[in-house]
């Protein structure tokens, strides 16, 4: 065997193992993550001053009651498609939701705006309560508000659709 090919079979002894060793672990990894879109049931969300919320929405039931600019309590159905609950699912991951802390609250608690989001899925389920006097670590508080904005915007957005 001249040296060419010695240096060829060592590379595929080295290499090929350790990349059919990776694949098996990262899909091992996938395969046994914590929170899978196919056990994803729904979300809700919460939202109002202190511990009285105006804003309510369930995507299980398409519940969703809010108070417009004249504080008239509006009721309504607002359906979420799949697609919004893949892109929803997905940026809680991206923002890497299930590490989150389930209270984030400040010393100003009763008064200023809190929120209450909830995941749920088959066997589990990841709650966090916020508020807006939370100083505690801003980068996670931005990363909340963030997501909440995103089930907001996705609500508003399928109202839309509804009309």
């Amino acid at each position: 065997m001249n040296n060419k090919f010695k240096k060829i079979f060592l590379g595929f002894s080295i290499a090929l193992p350790f990349l059919l060793y990776c694949i098996y672990y990262y899909s091992m990894m996938v395969k046994n993550a914590p929170y899978k879109f196919v056990e994803f049931n729904g979300i809700v969300l919460k939202a109002g001053i202190g511990n009285k919320y105006e804003k309510i929405y369930d995507s299980k039931t398409s519940f969703y009651q809010y108070q417009n600019t004249k504080d008239s309590t509006i009721t309504a159905k607002v359906k979420f498609t799949n697609d919004d609950l893949l892109y929803l699912h997905r940026k809680a991951v991206e923002l890497g939701f299930w590490n989150w802390p389930s209270k984030m609250l400040g010393p100003d608690s009763l008064t200023s705006p809190r929120y209450y989001l909830q995941y749920d899925y088959q066997h589990k389920k990841k709650i966090i309560e916020i508020d807006g006097s939370y100083n505690s670590n801003d980068k996670l508080k931005a990363a909340a508000l963030q997501l909440i904005k995103a089930v907001d915007q996705n609500i508003a957005d399928a109202e839309d659709r509804k009309k």
